[in-house]
């Protein structure tokens, strides 16, 4: 019988661009999964500019579903498969977050994962607004009996466990029309994640998880914060300001085209004046038809620079709102296409008081040099995802033949007990 390799899609559509990557899993699913990036292999990526969404919600169903038609038909050319199964990320202004306690007694005095999900259910428990759905219920940390901060109860023993967890809603329309774009678009959705909890998958590491850290993921719409404190989720929020943003100051700034101003902010864009010489220019299009002129980078450094700080002060507000600046030991992570802004990682670093770097997606396998942009960082955390749904499947499984194996045993000592009596 010929062996199928694992495939992974996923799909994050973006206020300004959709993005299809497919992947597979290097090793079978018969064997044990290695829970490292390097086991995705990246056959197939696609990319596609849209116009169908505004802040993460879709506004026009058509030009959304093309996009991902697009899309997809250029990452399948270049995998030489057809998917059918699809990761999405899930983001914008309508998410919501809250924390969540629930409680259960161990059955055997082990702890399963039959406990850990029905203690999970137990939280997830809550009254929800009739408009929202839950997303994710997000693990922070669980307690057994006296004992709590334990991050994986897994064969403890105990009597109550206990868990403090993070619960994330959505709106059900806006998540009900992404899901019609996308089975428009001839896909079935096999999971939904959160668009920062993806990024962080794919940008955080371990330590800066554990010492407390801000994600921030500068997308074209808005900016996606999560933070980590001791290797849990702690809170989440969004700014309303993203790359577009920038885009457009620059558009109008310059009296220039859309498309010309998105260029010159990918090529000479910078956040602080300081960091341009005297001698820089840049050519900048006209509109209608009229000519092009030479302006200086710092002119243009001079329309950039106030949003940099609104976004910035914005960020800020958010750290100060949810109390947890002097928590986040390793500072901020910047990513998302927008984080790529020159100087923008050092005007953060000043304005913050804290360590700030530019965070890019951990390297998989295969066509990585495509995903290697910020603006990859999500759809590269969706397969990270995904893969570990693939290792918790397997394990569940090795768990349940465990379990079966010592029941038959169990089950056959008695038969020969009973055989041997009469």
């Amino acid at each position: 019988m010929k062996h199928v390799t694992p495939v992974i899609a996923a799909l994050d559509i973006g206020t300004s661009k959709v993005v299809f990557v497919i992947a597979n899993v290097l090793k079978s699913l018969d064997e044990k999964i290695q829970l490292q990036p390097q086991s995705l292999e990246v056959i197939g990526v696609g990319v596609a500019n849209n116009t169908g969404v505004r802040q993460g919600v879709v506004v026009d169903i058509d030009a959304t579903t093309e996009a991902i038609k697009k899309a997809r038909i250029e990452a399948e050319l270049m995998a030489g498969i057809k998917v059918f199964d699809v990761i999405v990320a899930i983001s914008g202004s309508h998410i919501k977050s809250f924390d969540s306690r629930g409680m259960v007694a161990v059955k055997s005095k082990e702890v399963h994962y039959s406990d850990i999900e029905r203690v999970i259910e137990a939280a997830k428990a809550v009254t929800v607004p009739m408009d929202q759905q839950v997303l994710h219920v997000i693990p922070r940390q669980y307690k057994l009996d006296s004992q709590d901060g334990i991050l994986n109860p897994m064969g403890m023993t105990g009597i109550r466990l206990e868990v403090l967890a993070h619960i994330v809603t959505g709106s059900h329309t806006a998540i009900q029309n992404n899901l019609k774009c996308i089975e428009k678009a001839g896909l079935k959705v096999s999971a939904m994640v959160l668009g920062q909890v993806a990024s962080a998958k794919a940008v955080l590491s371990e330590d800066e998880k554990n010492l407390g850290v801000l994600l921030a993921d500068v997308g074209a719409g808005a900016t996606h914060l999560i933070y980590y404190i001791n290797s849990s989720v702690a809170g989440m929020s969004q700014v309303p300001v993203g790359g577009n943003h920038f885009t457009h100051d620059i558009a109008i700034g310059l009296r220039t085209p859309q498309t010309a101003a998105e260029n010159i902010k990918t090529k000479h864009g910078i956040a602080m004046g300081s960091l341009a010489t005297q001698d820089d220019s840049i050519d900048v299009d006209g509109v209608g038809g009229r000519k092009s002129r030479a302006i200086k980078r710092e002119d243009l450094a001079e329309i950039i620079e106030p949003r940099a700080e609104e976004l910035l002060n914005l960020i800020s507000q958010q750290i100060s709102k949810n109390q947890l600046g002097s928590l986040l030991g390793s500072g901020v992570v910047l990513t998302g296409g927008g984080a790529h802004l020159n100087g923008l990682v050092d005007m953060a670093e000043f304005h913050f008081d804290l360590p700030v770097r530019l965070g890019l997606p951990v390297a998989l396998s295969g066509l990585n040099d495509i995903l290697k942009s910020g603006r990859f960082s999500t759809v590269v955390g969706l397969l990270i995802w995904g893969l570990e749904q693939k290792k918790f499947a397997q394990a569940q499984k090795e768990n349940q033949e465990k379990m079966n194996t010592s029941l038959q045993d169990f089950s056959d000592r008695i038969k020969n007990l009973l055989q041997d009596m009469f």
